[in-house]
């Protein structure tokens, strides 16, 4: 526990209501969308940047450990307080402060939902491009943190391409300005460099970000096939033709039976995989694109290609996508979303492998991901009641990823690596490298009071977890 003094002090900053201790409160912070859990020793819920600094500086007194949090949507325990101390959740903190349409920017607080800031301004032709499929609950500054994506990625980016500058606290209190409205600043890109670092160098309690405007015409496709490597193989020749759909989408059989049972999105039952396209752009570029991608999805063997024919039903499409992990959840007590990335020609191969990691586990495995930027989703369904059970789906999911690693790819493309994965980054990086983030690092976060644990290995020759100061402390890690 916490000193008495400290929450006093807490209380004192934030008010009485905004500061938990209680056992019953702390266990809603305990865990994200990973299957790791962790309890903080207390949770502040601050509603503005000064009181953030605040915080920042007892804690810094107190040689405490530092925790933000957004909407605990991540999926790789970047929001979990791994070595306990004071987790800071920025729910309150969820303004949007300026909307410059003129200029096609924003400047909101982390807090605010990812969608909201969208609805906010698509009535005058305009929205926010990053879309996790989580963006009905996730946060503007946790999307900064672990640098999230979503389907339409693959044409507009992920969240680094479009946050323009930040407002951030570092542990020592320090508050600095990186980037602003400007296209360009000058000097070393510190927005770059804080976007995605995981809540490892500075806590993030105001952003910049960049406001498209709403294409003139979007066509959603569904192409239809009795072979996953069909579908795979179609995302390649798509390329191949110099095509570029904001977004490529694929779930196999597995999936694709368990979403339309749950949403009625008009998925076929009986097919082995779907893939959802989405054109948008110019009426004449679109609808010939469309004539295009036809005909490529057939010449895969595509069983049927159908095209939404109104915005009603491109959103029961959308809505069968982005509500995919609810469905998962109606049929399996548990589930473990990996994140690896291999190259679009491998997709494929990873497909197969996947299917005999499942074989060899035991284990239910469906896929749905991003296929456009071969950002592979592999869901291994599991019962967390049973230990032996989740022993093996973790040593599935860590196959899975080297195997990604070994074709060329990746351990993460969205998710970011947290505690999850953090020891696999030997796997990915020589140890130069690994050395450099870290010194990077604690540039920022010298004493690792910040997220300690997370992005870099714990083991020897890296950074360790520092471990907690409290009484009764774990100091295992």
């Amino acid at each position: 526990m916490l000193p008495a003094e400290v929450i006093k002090e807490l209380r004192k900053i934030v008010g009485e209501r905004a500061v938990l201790d209680q056992p019953h409160d702390l266990m809603l912070y305990e865990y994200d969308g990973s299957v790791d859990k962790a309890q903080p020793e207390c949770v502040v819920l601050p509603s503005n940047a000064r009181q953030v600094v605040a915080i920042v500086k007892l804690a810094r007194q107190y040689n405490l450990n530092l925790v933000g949090r957004g909407a605990g949507t991540g999926l790789s325990g970047g929001a979990i307080a791994r070595a306990g101390g004071i987790m800071i959740g920025f729910a309150r903190m969820n303004r949007i402060l300026e909307i410059d349409l003129d200029n096609e920017r924003a400047v909101v607080e982390p807090g605010v939902v990812n969608l909201d800031l969208t609805l906010a301004v698509q009535g005058q032709g305009y929205f926010y491009a990053p879309d996790p499929s989580s963006q009905r609950a996730c946060t503007i500054g946790g999307n900064v943190c672990e640098n999230a994506g979503g389907p339409h990625t693959l044409a507009y980016g992920v969240t680094t391409n479009h946050v323009l500058g930040l407002e951030a606290v570092l542990p020592d209190g320090m508050v600095i300005q990186t980037g602003g409205k400007e296209l360009d600043h000058s000097g070393f890109d510190l927005t770059g460099l804080l976007t995605g670092s995981e809540g490892t160098m500075a806590l993030v309690t105001k952003v910049v970000v960049r406001l498209m405007r709403k294409p003139e015409l979007v066509k959603t496709l569904l192409a239809i096939y009795e072979e996953p490597e069909d579908a795979a193989s179609t995302v390649a020749d798509i390329t191949a033709r110099q095509i570029t759909p904001v977004a490529i989408e694929m779930l196999d059989g597995v999936m694709l039976r368990m979403v339309e049972e749950a949403t009625h999105a008009g998925y076929p039952m009986d097919a082995s995989a779907v893939l959802l396209i989405e054109l948008e752009g110019l009426r004449e570029a679109v609808e010939a694109q469309v004539i295009e991608i036809d005909e490529v999805c057939r010449l895969n063997r595509a069983r049927e290609v159908r095209v939404a024919r109104n915005e009603q039903e491109r959103e029961l499409l959308w809505k069968g996508r982005k509500n995919a992990f609810g469905a998962v959840g109606r049929v399996s007590p548990s589930y473990y979303v990996q994140d690896g990335v291999v190259p679009r020609t491998r997709i494929a191969d990873t497909l197969r492998f996947i299917y005999r990691v499942s074989d060899k586990y035991g284990l239910t495995i469906s896929n749905i991901f991003h296929a456009g930027d071969g950002n592979m989703h592999p869901i291994i369904l599991f019962n967390h009641h049973r230990p032996e059970e989740m022993e093996r789906t973790k040593q599935a999911g860590g196959e899975i990823l080297e195997y990604c690693i070994s074709v060329g790819g990746s351990i993460t493309g969205e998710h970011g690596v947290g505690m999850e994965k953090n020891e696999m980054m030997p796997l990915l990086f020589p140890p130069a490298s690994l050395e450099m983030i870290s010194r990077l690092k604690n540039i920022f976060n010298p004493d690792n009071r910040l997220n300690p644990g997370k992005l870099l290995p714990t083991g020897k020759g890296c950074l360790e977890v520092r471990p907690m100061v409290s009484a009764g402390a774990r100091t295992d890690w």
